[in-house]
């Protein structure tokens, strides 16, 4: 029960972050480039693989490497945790594997966000035409 109060508090702590750093990143680029997600996702990436790499040797607690990885990092960006996924398909030689991973994330990833998108215009248009 305490590792699950850990990842909760980590996840507010990591929501609050990627609000601040995404509304600073809105700000620098006038709302014209999506730099305060490139910033979240870039980041978020650079620190799971850090950390990982610094406690890939060390005896860290598990409720500590569960609040970091998941709470924080988790709530922070979840791009973070598909970049050390493939990274680590990559190291062990799961080249095909990593590939097909990075792409159907993309590709689907984008084609359902576009399908969801197309899915629920439908069902407002066909909400509204109930309504009338």
């Amino acid at each position: 029960m305490l590792k699950l109060l850990f990842i909760a508090l980590g996840g507010a702590a990591g929501t609050l972050l990627r609000y601040g750093i995404s509304g600073l990143g809105y700000g620098l680029s006038n709302g014209i480039f999506p730099l305060g997600t490139l910033l979240v996702n870039l980041s978020g990436s650079f620190a799971i693989g850090f950390l990982w790499g610094l406690f890939e040797g060390a005896n860290i607690s598990p409720v500590l490497r569960t609040t970091i990885f998941i709470g924080i990092l988790g709530g922070y960006t979840t791009f973070s945790s598909f970049a050390l996924e493939s990274f680590n398909l990559f190291r062990e030689g799961e080249y095909k594997t990593a590939l097909i991973n990075i792409l159907a994330s993309n590709i689907f990833g984008i084609g359902l966000a576009i399908g969801g998108f197309i899915l629920a215009g439908l069902l407002i248009a066909n909400l509204k035409g109930v309504t009338r």
